[in-house]
This record gives structure tokens, sequence and C-alpha cells, in this order.
């Protein structure tokens, strides 16, 4: 994939992103590519000689990268373990993940951690990948290193975290480093879910059918559905949203201020394809419409 700097951003930049020494070692999948998108995964493959990144759409995956550099330059504290990048065989596929901290606990189980640099919005929400990547995580501790797994954790460097929202706001972290818990699911739930993910990958990469490439969920491509907002004259943001047009009517209806209320249609979108969050937009025809992929 080649960089550009199309903004003019300074050239450290450039030169610490064509540092990155990310690896997946010597392993067939990692786990961030097991939880993501089996086409995303093989669009990327056929196509990264022709992919382009600005470098302004790096700079705060740059940050992660520095986080985790000051994990490896400070080095664990007793009991610790930094950057440490297990591996085991399932279903003849090497897999690999690189597990930010382990903390081995009183108990003989061990703490996994995992470094995040993000936005306020993704603690406050959903991220089913967080847990999904760090169970993943649990299987390969417990698989490679015969302990038992005690907890999941994410520590989030909030990169908008605001103080005035902090004090005035119930729901906001009162910090811009946060640390999240994670679910751990059981043993047979974390082996059930990796081999149906090996499964999908090693399908597509083999392909014996000739089948063309299968089609991102709608959870893949971040879909966020059309709704309906209630708007109030003289004021930007909606009163209330509904997810039924009829429902957003029966509330004006319903409203002593219904002279002053209308509906606004916000349409939805599949918001990792609008945006090619995935880096391969363009060359998918799920996206684009037009069929321009051949069977593998």
């Amino acid at each position: 994939m080649k960089i550009t700097n199309t903004h003019n951003i300074p050239d450290v930049f450039m030169r610490y992103a064509k540092l990155d020494k990310y690896s997946k070692g010597d392993s067939d999948i990692s786990v961030t590519t097991l939880i993501d998108s089996p086409r995303i995964a093989k669009l990327r493959q056929i196509h990264e000689e022709s992919l382009t990144k600005d470098i302004s759409e790096m700079t705060f995956a740059l940050l992660g990268t520095a986080v985790h550099g000051i994990l490896e330059d400070t080095g664990p504290s007793a009991g610790e373990v930094y950057e440490e990048r297990l591996y085991a065989t399932i279903f003849n596929t090497k897999l690999s993940g690189a597990i930010d901290v382990q903390k081995f606990l009183p108990d003989g189980s061990v703490l996994i951690q995992d470094y995040k640099v993000c936005s306020v919005w993704s603690v406050l929400g959903d991220k089913p990948e967080w847990e999904r990547q760090l169970n993943c995580y649990a299987w390969l501790v417990e698989r490679s290193k015969q302990v038992p797994v005690g907890g999941l954790q994410i520590v989030a460097i909030l990169r908008d975290w605001q103080r005035s929202k902090a004090q005035f706001q119930a729901d906001y972290p009162p910090t811009n480093v946060v640390v999240v818990d994670v679910p751990l699911w059981d043993s047979a739930r974390r082996l059930s879910y990796i081999e149906e993910r090996v499964l999908a990958h090693q399908n597509l990469q083999e392909n014996i059918w000739g089948d063309a490439l299968p089609l991102c969920s709608d959870a893949e491509r971040w879909a966020k559905p059309t709704q309906w907002a209630v708007m109030k004259k003289g004021r930007k943001s909606a009163v209330k949203l509904f997810d039924d047009a009829r429902e957003a009517e029966l509330f004006i209806k319903n409203s002593k201020d219904a002279g002053v209320l209308s509906v606004e249609t916000r349409l939805g979108e599949f918001t990792r394809c609008e945006n090619n969050y995935c880096g391969v937009a363009q060359y998918c025809s799920q996206h684009t419409g037009v069929d321009n992929e051949q069977s593998i």
C-alpha cells in the first residue's frame, strides 16, 4: 500500500508511518483479521499493490502505535508481560495475537488488557469487536500457556475527552484514560466462535468451489438504519428520533407543540463503506453496485 501526503502534513509523520513494525508473525492469520470480514481481507490481499492511504487518515492509528511503543520501552512490572505474540493452530490454520498486557493475578489466572486510542463515543457506546478480540486473546492464552484467564479489560485513551463535559454529564468518562471491563465468554463459546471464523476465512482463501466473494454483513458494514427525526422550529437537534415514520407523525399529532414540529427523514447508510474505512470500497461490488470481481 502506498502512503500519500496530499495535505502537506510534516514529513515526520510519513517517516513514522513507514517505520511500522506490525507483523502477524509466523502465522496464517491474526486475531484482528480473524474477527473482521473475510471479504475485506481478500479484497485487500488482491489489491494490495494499488491501494493508497493518505497520512492524514492515519494520525490516530499512529498515536495507537506510539502507545504500544511506550509499553515496549518501559518494560513490564513484576508479574506482567507486555506485547507478547501468542500462537495456536486450529483446523490447520495458525492463529496469532499480540497481547498488550498480561497480568498474573494472585489466584494464578491472567488478566488481559488491551490499549486503545479512541473517541469518548467508543466507551459510551457498544463495541462488540472489542469483546470478540479479547476473547480470542483469552483462548490463545489458555491454549498456549495452559493458564486460566480471569478477566478482560480495555484501557481506553480518549483522544477527544473534554473536562467541561466530565464535570456536568453524569455518564461522561471522568478522566481521559478509563479502564473498561469486557465480558469474558466461557471456553465453549470462545472455541465455537474461533472455529466459525477460521472456517469462514479458510473457505474464502481456498475457495475450492470457485464461488464469488461472500458479502459483508450489515454489522461488518457498520449499518446505520434510516430514522425519522421530529424537529422543532428554531432548534437544531431533534426533539425525538423514531425508527418508524408513522410513529413520528403520531408524536407530532399528540403534541401541544404540533404547530412548530415537523418530520425530517435521516436516511440510513453503511458508514464503513461510505467513508471507505475498510480501505477497499472502490473495488467492492457490494458497495459500488458494479460487478467487477472475479471468482477466486
